[in-house]
């Protein structure tokens, strides 16, 4: 299931672009920083990525120029997530 999304710009030098997930699409964090790994697709774009939390903005989802096209910061995207387990660290010999 999907929801739509508002883009914007992080404030800063050189700000990724992220759609913010509503609090009842957020998966739990998973993994340090607050992040969780996830399948994501923003108007029919797919590809593998994690969300992370932000105190100030909520959970984030970071997407990519090549993903988002012309959109950018106040334009509205499509969004799907969906939570993807991490293949199992090498152990090092």
């Amino acid at each position: 299931m999907g929801f739509k999304s508002r883009l914007f710009r992080y404030p800063g030098p050189g700000g990724w672009t992220f759609a913010p997930i509503p609090k009842k699409y957020a998966p739990p964090a998973t993994h340090a920083w607050g992040r969780t790994p996830v399948v994501a697709s923003v108007d029919g774009h797919s590809w593998e990525t994690s969300v992370w939390r932000d105190e100030k903005f909520g959970t984030l989802l970071a997407v990519p120029k090549h993903i988002r096209g012309g959109k950018g910061d106040g334009d509205t995207v499509e969004v799907e997530i969906s939570p993807r387990a991490l293949p199992p660290r090498r152990r090092r010999s």
